[in-house]
């Protein structure tokens, strides 16, 4: 089968993963100051230099780029090849000092996550694959959980969301739920096959969940949209409706859940 990544994209993505942790080592986590952006969500200077190590280490010429703290530049969508990165994603748990966020790289080849890298430094993780190679969670082969039912999957749920009451329909049904917090690092641990699946039913921006899906694909799970159909990324509007991410021996079941649950129809 032709490759769809180029044979250096991972060490690209590695290499821009030791700069973001050398960005990182200036800065500690619970106590680093944050100022709010529009829409209520917090910005560090952590943010900012892991924003520009990555920016600095990434794009190459012909290749877009979108990142949650660099203003967006609409050539982006004239490129085949587009990096989507979130410096912090889980800004907020890092500034609490919560070991809830990571770094996340995505490169999305026409609009379809095939590589991706998710680096927790407060849990000592780095996950990193393309669709063409499968992913490592700190250098060994890794894989979605091979789970065919159900009953006892442990699904992450968003710490707000459950916080707001939204996942509360679901506590009564087989799975088991638990909160945390940054989209990106959820994603990566399913990924990794550590938990069966997450999703959000809320709208959320590309770079919160591109690099994450880049890894379930790659780990041989599904990710679809609320339409149940394929995500695709570097649109126009970067504002997702929300996700769905499953191991695949669990997608119709967790499709049925949600439809019997909240009465998300495709």
């Amino acid at each position: 089968m032709e490759r769809v990544t180029e044979p250096e994209d991972l060490d690209r993505i590695h290499h821009a993963l030791d700069l973001a942790a050398k960005a990182l080592e200036a800065f500690t986590p619970g106590e680093v100051e944050a100022q709010m952006k529009l829409g209520d969500d917090p910005l560090t200077a952590a943010d900012v230099a892991v924003d520009e190590a990555l920016r600095n280490a990434l794009p190459r010429d012909g290749e877009g780029w979108l990142s949650e703290e660099t203003a967006d530049d609409p050539l982006r969508l004239e490129c085949s090849r587009v990096w989507i990165v979130d410096p912090i994603d889980g800004t907020r748990e890092f500034v609490m000092g919560i070991p809830e966020w990571c770094v996340s790289i995505a490169l999305v080849v026409d609009g379809r996550p095939v590589a991706g890298g998710i680096l927790s430094v407060a849990n000592d993780q780095r996950i990193v694959g393309s669709v063409d190679d499968g992913i490592t969670l700190n250098g060994e082969s890794v894989a979605c959980t091979a789970r065919d039912d159900i009953r006892g999957a442990l699904v992450l749920g968003s710490r707000s969301e459950v916080k707001r009451g939204e996942w509360a329909p679901f506590f009564s049904t087989p799975i088991a739920v638990r909160n945390m917090g940054s989209v990106a690092y959820k994603l990566g641990l399913v990924a990794a096959g550590l938990a069966d699946a997450t999703w959000t039913l809320v709208p959320k921006n590309e770079w919160d969940v591109a690099g994450g899906a880049a890894l379930v694909a790659a780990a041989g799970g599904a990710v679809m949209g609320l339409d149940y159909e394929p995500v695709m990324f570097n649109q126009p509007k970067t504002l997702m409706k929300g996700f769905i991410a499953t191991a695949p021996g669990i997608e119709v079941q967790i499709q049925d859940l949600i439809r019997d649950v909240v009465g998300l129809q495709n």
